[in-house]
């Protein structure tokens, strides 16, 4: 391989996500897929670990040990802290070196401010990349679901991530209307803490209502309704205790941050160009992200709307998947990315 061609295959496609960062490297594919979280210690700010090692502290922690999510609903909430994580997750895919510093396509959500993609930019500079650019996480997430992003044709994706959920009508290779809303699987297992609080005076940790979400979460009635013991903190013991919930509460404890994703699915449908939405109505709705594998969101979305609803084949790995293409061939999909990224 020449120099000019391994200097190539070092280009970025990184999913900043809320919740989880996956990098993708030219020519090699999704080589990391981390917790967007970094724990540092209270006193002194030095970073004590990133990633995974930190998801496994979480509810663990002493008093002087901060696990935090940098990200907050997509945005950057704590600068220095995203461009510390960007900078070790690079280093963890082998991405960075002394010699040449990578070109990068940085997936956000689709309603991020100016100044909020040049926070983002600014971060991944500081990290190491040499050109960076921002791309739509719906157009990301249709790309890597290999919709026609850039055909004469509506496609429409709900990607519904950690702290977001993108609602977009796409069509010749730009969001034609489209929604992002904080709420996305982050509000789900807040939702499962704050109802087991409220119904049986329990404190759930994050990670425990993530389990609940996981294994008995439900958008939809189905057949089987499991039934879990669950433990927590008694709020009025302040003991350990366990309490048995069903999968009917728990679909009941998420009714109302899946109500505002049905809204928004409906609302960017109803401001949708007529001939577009037809070609909605041909096609479907493609769903992506984590959040779109909670049980029965596609009926969930399908009773809403009345339209066919699917799954995409890699709904996890969409975003990473779709600006990891563009990233392989920067040509094709030049005009989805803004024009001279900056540097």
């Amino acid at each position: 391989m020449t120099n000019a061609l391994a200097f190539l295959a070092r280009d970025l496609a990184v999913d900043l996500g809320t919740a989880s960062t996956l990098i993708y490297v030219r020519g090699r594919g999704i080589v990391l897929d981390e917790p967007s979280m970094v724990a540092v210690h209270s006193a002194t700010g030095q970073v004590v670990a990133v990633g995974s090692d930190v998801k496994r502290m979480i509810g663990r922690t002493p008093p002087s040990i901060l696990a935090i999510r940098p990200l907050k609903d997509g945005v950057i909430a704590d600068f220095d802290l995203t461009e510390r994580m960007l900078r070790y997750f690079m280093d963890q895919a082998h991405a960075r070196g002394h010699l040449a510093k990578p070109r990068m396509i940085i997936a956000v959500p689709g309603n991020l401010t100016d100044e909020e993609q040049s926070a983002v930019k600014e971060a991944a500079h500081r990290a190491g990349a040499r050109l960076v650019y921002i791309l739509k996480e719906p157009l990301a997430a249709a790309i890597g679901a290999g919709l026609p992003v850039n055909e004469p044709v509506g496609t429409m994706i709900v990607d519904v991530g950690g702290g977001t959920t993108d609602v977009a009508v796409i069509s010749l290779g730009d969001v034609v209307v489209g929604q992002s809303i904080g709420v996305g699987g982050d509000e789900l297992d807040q939702a499962i803490m704050t109802f087991v609080e409220k119904e049986y005076a329990l404190e759930l940790g994050e990670r425990t209502a993530e389990s609940v979400k996981i294994l008995m979460g439900s958008a939809f009635p189905g057949q089987d309704e499991p039934r879990a013991e669950v433990r927590g903190r008694d709020l009025v013991s302040g003991m350990p205790r366990t309490v048995v919930i069903s999968g009917d509460e728990v679909r009941q404890a998420l009714q109302e941050p899946l109500s505002v994703i049905a809204g928004s699915v409906m609302a960017t449908l109803s401001m949708c160009p007529v001939e577009l939405a037809w070609d909605v109505v041909e096609h479907g709705i493609a769903m992506t992200g984590g959040g779109a594998l909670l049980r029965g969101m596609d009926d969930m979305l399908r009773q809403a709307t009345s339209l066919p609803v699917y799954l995409a084949d890699d709904p996890l790995t969409s975003v990473a998947l779709g600006t990891g293409k563009c990233v392989e061939d920067f040509d094709a999909f030049t005009r989805l990315v803004p024009s001279g990224g900056s540097s």
